[in-house]
């Protein structure tokens, strides 16, 4: 957990990198060169503009169906990361009484108890970093994403609903449900997970980071954020739903005794 701590101050830093880079001023167009500029940015500045076109010229609309292909696309790497994740949470028991065994703290011990517990990973064939590469795979996509709504004058010039996509949300509507969408899609998947402190402060800390980020970012990004939230939570929940209610009854028949 500390390692996708770090990956995901890792990934934030990268972000913040590549939002203020050099050529955010720049608009993107099909003469853009450069690796990102030609293979991430224009492509999805293309797709939304062509979806818009599609849709009768209504770039919120696009930007919603744009969202849903891609996540329709990376589905099977999120179907693995659940599925990990579900692997992750039937190995709690033996993890437990690893912990237990090797509960002194001393230099040495710990490094046994690291030894033991990649080595159970290894039986299981669990990978504990498996639930990290979706978020490593959506990070470029999402400040692609940035770098496209932003860099593309007929998408931030247009509106829809009661915001502009190309500037900030007046009412902040979008940012704080894009903070409730995000806590709730990590609570889902979290849950049947034994609960430990780095656990609990992930679940509070990304929609946190999520709100501030969104804040300050187009609507734009934040009608993404929101989207992809809520395709996640109701893919999450098909996937998980045995597991859910099974959570679930558990969790009322331990409140009735």
């Amino acid at each position: 957990m500390n390692k996708r701590i770090l990956l995901l101050f890792g990934l934030l830093s990268v972000f913040l990198l590549l939002t203020g880079c050099s050529e955010f001023n720049k608009p993107i167009t099909a003469e853009s060169t450069g690796f990102w500029n030609e293979y991430i940015v224009y492509p999805l500045s293309w797709l939304i503009k062509e979806m818009a076109h599609l849709l009768g010229g209504n770039f919120g609309l696009s930007i919603i169906v744009v969202t849903i292909l891609i996540r329709l696309v990376i589905l099977p790497l999120m179907i693995k990361q659940t599925k990990s994740s579900k692997a992750m949470q039937a190995l709690q028991p033996e993890m437990k009484k690893l912990r237990e065994k090797y509960s002194s703290k001393d230099a040495k011990t710990q490094q046994k108890l690291q030894q033991e517990t990649m080595a159970l990973f290894q039986k299981h064939g669990v990978n504990p970093m498996a639930g990290c590469f979706p978020l490593i795979v959506q990070m470029p996509i999402l400040i692609g994403f940035y770098h496209a709504i932003s860099r593309t004058r007929e998408i931030a010039q247009d509106s829809f609903l009661w915001f502009d996509l190309g500037e900030k949300d007046p009412y902040y509507i979008l940012p704080i449900v894009a903070g409730i969408t995000t806590f709730i899609q990590q609570k889902i998947m979290m849950a049947g997970q034994e609960q430990n402190p780095q656990m609990a402060m992930m679940l509070w800390m990304m929609p946190i980071m999520i709100v501030i980020f969104a804040f300050n970012f187009p609507a734009a990004l934040s009608l993404y954020w929101v989207v992809g939230n809520i395709f996640m939570i109701v893919q999450t929940y098909f996937i998980k739903g045995p597991d859910l209610k099974a959570n679930a009854t558990g969790n009322a028949g331990g409140a009735k005794k």
